[in-house]
């Protein structure tokens, strides 16, 4: 295992700050402390704009993760890309957000996310997050579409910072009605996630900046997540 405790005990920037070009292209991460309990997660009543209490309740709890495992329902959400798709003349720089599905193109009408995390051995934590977006119209459709034509005009990026991403698209598990597998890495650290789409709505199980294969733990958690998400519907 390359990677430690100093490096994976990193919980994520859910929704917030990650529009921006950094090392870790999914967001800036935040350090996590203490041990791990698995709790069931109180969805907040309030939080900022974007919010939504009833979609943030049918995140994915604890229960269904491994022994151990935490989840922390974020309250904070940036907005996603919008209705203006990247023009010819933008720089696969300026696209990783995109590219990493830490932002989708479109205008979700709400988005609920939440922080996973569990131990994986004595030193290593594994960090992840899950992102619900429900939409209007057929916004999923278009972001998926839209996510793998990006990833096929720029599956390579080299940063600002020299730190050089690799990015791929490919069938993801036999969940929902579309999925896809999109693979990012920058090194030796992984930040794969794993897209559903279910009819409007769009399920992302993303890892942060783990050690080779935590990807594994993606299929399994998008089909908890969905299953969650499906049962907990009115």
């Amino acid at each position: 295992m390359v990677l430690g405790r100093s490096v994976a005990v990193l919980a994520v920037c859910l929704m917030s700050a990650c529009g921006t070009t950094t090392a870790r292209p999914a967001g800036e991460p935040a350090p996590v402390t203490g041990s791990i309990a698995p709790t069931k997660p109180a969805v907040p009543a309030s939080g900022g704009a974007g919010y939504s209490a009833a979609l943030s309740a049918r995140l994915i709890t604890a229960e269904a993760l491994p022994p151990g495992a935490s989840v922390q329902i974020a309250t904070a959400m940036a907005a996603d890309a919008g209705e203006q798709r990247p023009g010819a003349d933008a720089s696969c720089v300026d696209l990783i957000p995109l590219l990493s599905a830490s932002r989708l193109t479109g205008t979700p009408t709400a988005i609920a996310a939440a922080t996973l995390a569990f131990e994986v051995g004595p030193d290593d934590l594994w960090v992840g997050n899950e992102v619900l977006r429900t939409y209007a119209d057929d916004g999923a459709v278009r972001a998926l579409a839209d996510l793998r034509a990006l990833v096929a005009r720029c599956p390579t990026v080299v940063a600002s910072s020299g730190d050089r991403y690799r990015y791929a698209v490919a069938p993801g598990p036999r969940l929902g009605e579309d999925s896809i597998h999109l693979s990012c890495s920058s090194g030796e650290l992984e930040c794969d996630s794993v897209l559903v789409r279910a009819g409007t709505t769009l399920l992302v199980i993303q890892e942060q900046g783990n050690a080779p294969g935590g990807h594994r733990h993606l299929a399994p958690f998008a089909e908890a997540a969905l299953r969650r998400y499906q049962t907990t519907g009115s």
